[in-house]
């Protein structure tokens, strides 16, 4: 503690024994033809969601294919990336290197 700052976990870094929780920024692929962009903590649990049909925005674009994720550390990154992706410049760049 040479700075005199101390380093604290967080709740979740205690119960998952240290390890940090990751954020996903996942791209879908619909039978429309048209991708889907989202963001969670679990993409598993949010895939099978989404297959199920509990997701308004992809239950009438059934089936999805999981096209491509990305893993962040950092909840702000990973959310400031979904928004860029859903922005003009963003599906462009999605276009070119993701999809």
């Amino acid at each position: 503690r040479r700075s005199g700052l101390r380093r604290t976990k967080s709740a979740l870094e205690y119960r998952e024994g240290g390890l940090s929780l990751m954020y996903y920024v996942y791209i879908l692929q619909c039978s429309d033809n048209h991708p889907y962009v989202g963001c969670c903590n679990d993409l598993q649990a949010r895939i099978i969601r989404h297959q199920k049909g509990y997701v308004p925005a992809t239950k009438p674009r059934l089936p999805i294919r999981l096209i491509s994720y990305v893993a962040f550390q950092d909840k702000y990154k990973a959310f400031a990336f979904e928004k860029y992706l859903k922005s003009g410049s963003g599906r462009a760049f999605m276009k070119r290197h993701l999809v």
